[in-house]
């Protein structure tokens, strides 16, 4: 949708969703965190390139604030303090160590004498991904572009100068197709005779659960181990917390696991003094990879006009602005 709205008005574009539903998929289910520290350094540069949109939006692309701050808090038991430290070190503009005495006072919920260090990431914020996702679409919608719902692609093929992509709607052709499927951008990929460029769904799981009785959970930091066992934020009066897990997983519409979700309940009792007595909300969403978990946004070399927009992994959300741009000039400067 990002790149459909970038495109909007300098090309004729068509955006084919399989589902009756735009954005059912993972990105309605994002655990909705813009952090600068997170994934590798092309992740992190493209991270970090995207802000100053969601600072400063184009006019009427939202009516309030896409960014809220929320400090990361960053933990390690003694075994990973050195995967800290490390941390530290590939990210001095954004992060800074924090003494554990400090990370309790601002988090008393932790237990005491279960983590050797702490390190926080200030400039992290939630995002408001349904502003962020709305902005977009009506970007795209007011430039001419045509959303199609409940359109599964069926075959794509090259014919001339021109892709045609075969739906249960009818068929679309043009000049340039991408490849913007989501979990299901390798089978596309597979569909279109290139390959599935090695991506893999990864499902991961969420739980929603009341806080503390009497606490006000608002303010908390979002706290992420270093290890990525577990992470924990608030959540509209309730905290949020998954067990990171990544399993293989087909492309689907994804559901929780019980022994993932047991995990995670398990984890936030023993690193915290929380008591997980009633899970309001569980859910699970596919996280898609390259193998070196860079995403992926270029014309494949072997196939003319046909665009990756695939491998966005856990990064996509807060990559969309900058990721969007980019792919947007390279499909303008092909079709000239």
């Amino acid at each position: 949708m990002s790149l459909a709205g970038r495109l909007a008005g300098r090309a004729h574009v068509v955006l084919l969703e399989r589902e009756a539903l735009l954005a059912m998929h993972t990105t309605g289910r994002s655990a909705a965190v813009f952090t600068e520290a997170y994934g590798n350094a092309t992740v992190r540069a493209l991270t970090s390139e995207a802000r100053p949109f969601f600072v400063n939006p184009p006019s009427g692309f939202a009516d309030h604030p896409l960014l809220t701050p929320r400090t990361t808090l960053f933990v390690a038991r003694p075994e990973h303090e050195g995967t800290l430290k490390e941390w530290l070190t590939e990210n001095p503009r954004v992060s800074r160590a924090v003494p554990l005495h400090e990370a309790y006072d601002r988090m008393p919920i932790l237990r005491r004498n279960l983590f050797a260090a702490a390190a926080e990431e200030p400039g992290a914020a939630d995002i408001d991904v349904h502003g962020l996702f709305e902005g977009f679409r009506r970007m795209a919608v007011h430039g001419g572009v045509d959303i199609v719902t409940s359109a599964e692609v069926l075959g794509v093929v090259r014919a001339g100068e021109r892709w045609s992509v075969e739906t249960d709607k009818g068929a679309y052709t043009g000049r340039v197709v991408v490849n913007a499927a989501g979990a299901w951008a390798g089978r596309v990929g597979i569909v279109a005779g290139l390959g599935d460029r090695g991506l893999m769904p990864l499902r991961r799981t969420a739980i929603t659960f009341e806080g503390p009785e009497g606490g006000d959970a608002s303010k908390w930091m979002f706290v992420n181990d270093i290890s990525e066992e577990f992470y924990f934020k608030p959540e509209a009066g309730l905290v949020l917390a998954s067990p990171t897990d990544e399993t293989p997983s087909e492309p689907c519409d994804a559901q929780p696991e019980e022994i993932d979700v047991a995990t995670i309940a398990w984890r936030i009792e023993e690193v915290t003094t929380m008591k997980v007595n009633r899970i309001r909300r569980k859910w699970a969403g596919l996280r898609t990879f390259t193998p070196d978990r860079t995403p992926i946004f270029e014309f494949d070399a072997s196939a003319p006009g046909f665009f990756w927009l695939a491998g966005q992994g856990g990064y996509g959300i807060q990559t969309s602005p900058s990721i969007s741009l980019h792919a947007a000039a390279r499909i303008l400067h092909y079709l000239g």
